[in-house]
């Protein structure tokens, strides 16, 4: 077996990066979650040592609009990681399949086409209380593990080049 991509730290360790750029794209719709998903990732990004100019913060109106975001920034080459953030609330229509599974498979397409990996952050939950929960609640905040994510996707990415 292969341990060419093994950092040798503890799993769980967050990898040390260097000159590694962000990008955080939260949706407006249910801003109260993604603020909140959003600080949880800043707050890595801070302890980490990270310097606020090293991470930018977009905002689009819903969770539809963060393929298209996303793939905007990819273009743009600015970037190593881009987290998108958003919160889709069961209702009583179909409309929540609909955007679930609109911004699930625009997000897992531009992580098979491009080379820079965008963190799926999108909260997709029966009620409130759920994304509550998740976005520093009762079960953590999933915009912190995102920001992990992101620094560990961007060392692996480093890592692969390295081969």
């Amino acid at each position: 077996m292969s341990t060419a991509l093994s950092t040798g730290a503890p799993q769980g360790a967050l990898p040390k990066v260097e000159n590694m750029r962000v990008a955080i794209v939260a949706a407006e719709w249910n801003g109260h979650i993604t603020g909140a998903l959003t600080q949880g990732a800043l707050d890595v990004f801070r302890r980490e040592g990270f310097a606020d100019e090293d991470v930018d913060v977009y905002h689009v109106p819903g969770a539809v609009e963060l393929t298209f975001a996303a793939s905007q920034l990819i273009e743009a080459s600015l970037y190593d990681a881009i987290i998108v953030f958003g919160c889709v609330i069961r209702g009583g229509t179909p409309h929540f399949d609909y955007v679930c599974q609109s911004v699930t498979q625009g997000i897992t397409s531009l992580n098979a086409d491009c080379d820079i990996p965008v963190i799926f952050g999108v909260l997709t939950v029966d009620c409130e209380q759920d994304a509550l929960d998740r976005a520093g609640g009762a079960l953590g905040n999933k915009g912190s593990e995102a920001a992990e994510t992101a620094i560990k996707m961007h060392d692996f990415v480093c890592k692969v080049k390295e081969i």
